[in-house]
């Protein structure tokens, strides 16, 4: 019966794609069937400047606020909708626009790396923007001399610190998903699939890195998976890859680190949802231009080293 009306949602989904000439972006930890009738799959910033690409004249961001409010900063002639308006992202709320002034204050001279997860307000009161997957090149481009506060991932800003060999002031956010899973976590997965290579996100934590044999980025890990001669992999991020996982590596074998690793947020967008966005086209995210001009330079300046 649920796949009936799956089948019946689909279809309406794709006639009033047609006819808001739209495009639909999912994220990869979106459920499967909200994955299935995307135009576009993948990470968050990717999927902004897909659609900024596009001739569409409306933008479905499946994902979370922060995610639609980027789409709109890149594409601000369009309607960016999110099928679910209250669907948030609890480690972008860890800094304010507010706060963030006034750690500028206390650091004066401070250049700020702000991660993509973040408001378009705290974009605007950053120097240069960076992912999960360029934030070691981002933070290299910049002058060694030059005190950097990195915000507001914790445990990504650890990693780059490592990376870089460079001291850097963090921001004591993280995320409320990948911060749950742990040593212990993985070497339970290690000693139940004692051939597969652990893959972790670099907004896991330190000793949970540690243990990995890649740290990457969505996209990384699933480059990696694809690229690996290896045919099994324990998965260090939030469950819905798992799905691209499959599609993408046939034959291989993939356990998830933790039953944990479920964001409530991502999990919240629905295919009724979906269609009820294209539907009304609601609800809208809008970005105020003020914030929008300076938020698209911390991008842009991102943009022009990667």
């Amino acid at each position: 019966m649920a796949e009936d009306k799956n089948h019946q949602l689909t279809e309406e989904i794709k006639q009033l794609k047609k006819e808001r000439r739209a495009v639909i972006l999912s994220h990869v930890y979106q459920r499967p069937e909200v994955q299935e009738v995307a135009d576009y799959v993948g990470d968050s910033l990717g999927l902004s400047r897909q659609a900024a690409g596009t001739d569409a004249e409306v933008i479905v961001f499946c994902g979370v606020h922060f995610m639609a409010e980027s789409a709109a900063i890149l594409s601000p002639e369009k309607t960016v909708l999110l099928p679910e308006i209250n669907a948030g992202c609890p480690m972008a709320d860890m800094v304010t626009a507010g706060d963030l002034r006034a750690e500028k204050q206390a650091l004066p001279g401070v250049t700020v790396v702000c991660y993509v997860n973040t408001s378009a307000e705290v974009k605007a009161e950053s120097d240069i923007a960076c992912t999960s997957a360029n934030a070691v090149k981002v933070v290299d481009s910049l002058p060694p001399d030059q005190p950097v506060l990195f915000i507001p991932d914790r445990n990504l800003g650890r990693y780059v610190a490592q990376q870089t060999g460079r001291e850097l002031h963090l921001w004591p956010g993280y995320c409320n998903t990948h911060d749950k899973l742990t040593r212990e976590d993985i070497l339970a997965a290690k000693e139940a699939h004692p051939q597969a290579l652990v893959l972790a996100h670099p907004e896991c934590r330190p000793e949970v890195i540690a243990l990995a044999d890649a740290v990457a980025s969505t996209t990384g890990m699933l480059r990696y998976a694809r690229e690996s001669a290896a045919g099994e992999f324990i998965v260090g991020t939030e469950a819905g890859i798992l799905h691209q996982f499959h599609k993408q590596c046939p034959g291989k074998s993939f356990y998830l680190a933790s039953n944990k690793l479920i964001c409530p947020n991502m999990k919240a967008t629905t295919l009724e949802k979906v269609h009820r966005a294209l539907a009304t086209l609601q609800p809208r995210v809008t970005v105020p231009a003020e914030i929008r001009e300076k938020a698209l330079r911390s991008l842009e300046r991102m943009l022009a080293i990667v």
